[in-house]
């Protein structure tokens, strides 16, 4: 058993079962932002209860905050632990939802249900935040609130996560603690990802052993999120045909033989483009790609061009693109154009051109083993992230969700292309072959109709 230091007026003190090594780790890390988890049953909420107790009791005078997204969720997992556990110790304040420990120290739950709930700690300021269950927080959430972890005192400023694979906040946590894909102003060594499966809860294992005889029992890509902490399988994926080990490949030398494909999607928050090389045995390889954000048209076309060192031998844009604006009576299509960037108009069926996008993931037994006809160069982390992230829609499982939308705009360019080239199990001589039967067709069906007239 480990002791938590400090007395009630009773005289009672405070007695805390000892971490498992995993749960230790979590304990002892002090960078400013530490996610903790990535299966179930790792024994994330004691090790948040645990940690901001110790900190309250460590510090006199520290602010936390401890989030999680309702508030039936805060009170069962947090509230009623904490209050029960801390008797004579602290007192619970609950219309305000405030735990005060005798020396001062302040445990604040709160919970964000809804994206605007984060405006209510607006001008606060916490010297440690538990964000418990992350990824069914928004970045936007999540941006926010690690606005208010500050203060001037001597306190450390610390930002504590824990989080399963899946939920609206999938991607961001993933982009952070998995990928460890920074932005300018983001550092990579403030940031530490400790993982923990059910097997590293000890206590669970010994009260409970059939619990992770239940995961096992999970469908398969439920199994790997919540047994393996998976975070590139998860319950409600839109794309669980996906499988790194078949749909990512290293770089290599294009084919001469191929045919160079650019799909991209363009709006004033992202441009995303990528190029893909559909080859003779009808196989398809996205080799590069390009987002960027506050791109003019001008610009975005500089850019797509500049990325281009190929010849491109069409391009595949969506329909919206030739809508003409109000303001100047041209359409962004015409744009593009202008400055070099010729397009076609995809086809922009969202169910239709889901199902082509898993049409072309397929997978297939090959020679060597499981294939597929599309795969994606490693040197493409954007759009991998963002295409295993991608959820299902709450309304229509038949579509993808439009949240959170940062990775929506590179999935919808893999969508166009996809829709676009409807036969990925032809090679260019059947396409060709085809092509030359429907061309022949339309005459047929021309000259029937001359005749028929003269």
């Amino acid at each position: 058993m480990a002791e938590c230091a400090g007395r009630s007026e009773r005289g009672m003190r405070l007695r805390i079962d000892r971490p498992n090594p995993r749960q230790r780790e979590f304990m002892l890390s002090d960078t400013r932002y530490v996610a903790y988890g990535g299966a179930r049953g790792g024994g994330k909420s004691w090790a948040v209860r645990t940690k901001a107790t110790l900190m309250a009791a460590r510090y006199p005078g520290i602010r936390i905050l401890l989030l999680r997204k309702t508030y039936p969720e805060l009170r069962e997992n947090h509230i009623l632990p904490l209050t029960a556990s801390l008797y004579g110790m602290a007192d619970y304040n609950e219309s305000k939802k405030v735990l005060t420990f005798q020396n001062g120290s302040r445990i604040k739950f709160g919970y964000c249900d809804a994206q605007n709930d984060v405006g209510q700690y607006q001008g606060q300021e916490y010297d440690v935040i538990f964000m418990d269950e992350a990824t069914h927080f928004t970045e936007y959430q999540f941006n926010a609130l690690r606005s208010t972890l500050r203060g001037v005192n001597h306190f450390p400023k610390r930002f504590y996560l824990t989080c399963n694979p899946g939920g609206v906040g999938h991607a961001w946590v993933k982009r952070l603690f998995i990928d460890r894909d920074y932005r300018p102003g983001e550092h990579p060594e403030d940031y530490t990802f400790i993982p923990a499966r059910v097997y590293d809860n000890t206590a669970l294992m010994e009260a409970d052993p059939g619990y992770a005889e239940s995961l096992l029992a999970l469908p398969d890509e439920m199994r790997s999120a919540w047994l393996d902490g998976n975070w590139d399988a998860f319950a409600g994926q839109f794309f669980p045909e996906f499988r790194r080990e078949i749909h990512v490949v290293q770089p290599f030398a294009l084919p001469p033989g191929a045919r160079i494909y650019r799909a991209l999607d363009y709006g004033l928050d992202m441009l995303a483009c990528i190029w893909v090389a559909l080859t003779e045995d009808g196989c398809a390889y996205v080799f590069r790609e390009l987002h960027e954000s506050d791109l003019i048209v001008s610009e975005a076309a500089e850019r797509v061009r500049q990325m281009s060192r190929e010849q491109v031998y069409e391009t595949l844009a969506p329909p919206d693109l030739w809508s003409r604006q109000r303001e100047t009576g041209r359409s962004i299509a015409e744009l593009f154009a202008e400055h070099g960037v010729d397009m076609v108009r995809a086809d922009n069926a969202r169910t239709a051109g889901w199902l082509c996008v898993k049409e072309w993931l397929k997978v297939r037994k090959g020679e060597d083993g499981p294939t597929s006809r599309l795969r994606i160069f490693a040197s493409c982390p954007y759009l991998i992230r963002c295409i295993t992230a991608l959820c299902y829609d709450e309304h229509d499982p038949c579509d993808a969700a439009v949240r959170p939308h940062e990775i929506t705009h590179i999935t919808d360019a893999l969508r166009y292309f996809c829709a676009g080239r409807p036969f990925p199990g032809k090679t260019r001589q059947e396409q060709s072959a085809l092509a030359a039967h429907r061309r022949a067709a339309i005459s047929a069906a021309g000259r029937r109709t001359r005749r028929a007239f003269s």
